[in-house]
């Protein structure tokens, strides 16, 4: 069975950070671009961060970029999101995404909540 499994999400005060972390199982992690999402309450899911199959690309939303590193070990089959400098707007659930078109495969999400 195909799984990705978030963790490390939790309270941080704003400016704090927090790693997010995603296992996966299931799949030739190595063929896979990652990437992490979040939804906050009230709006669209959106992209945060991506990461080439090889890790040899990246690329970031506006509202995160300089915040944020993603990165990942193909050795372990994990991606991981650095997020430094937080603020209250990156409350949301973040998601896991493996993607290998036409194949998507999702976490069930981790809650990061940014407050004082």
């Amino acid at each position: 069975q195909v799984q990705l499994v978030e963790s490390g999400g939790g309270l941080v005060q704003p400016g704090g950070s927090l790693r997010l972390s995603c296992a996966a199982s299931g799949i030739t992690f190595s063929r896979y671009a990652m990437s992490w999402f979040r939804q906050a309450p009230g709006k669209e899911r959106e992209l945060v961060a991506g990461i080439t199959s090889a890790g040899g690309s990246t690329n970031y939303a506006d509202s995160v970029k300089g915040r944020f590193t993603i990165s990942r070990d193909n050795a372990k089959n994990t991606v991981s999101l650095q997020m430094n400098s937080l603020k209250p707007e990156d409350t949301a659930v973040y998601y896991c995404n493996a993607r290998l078109v036409p194949i998507d495969y999702w976490g069930k999400g981790t809650l990061v909540t940014v407050s004082s």
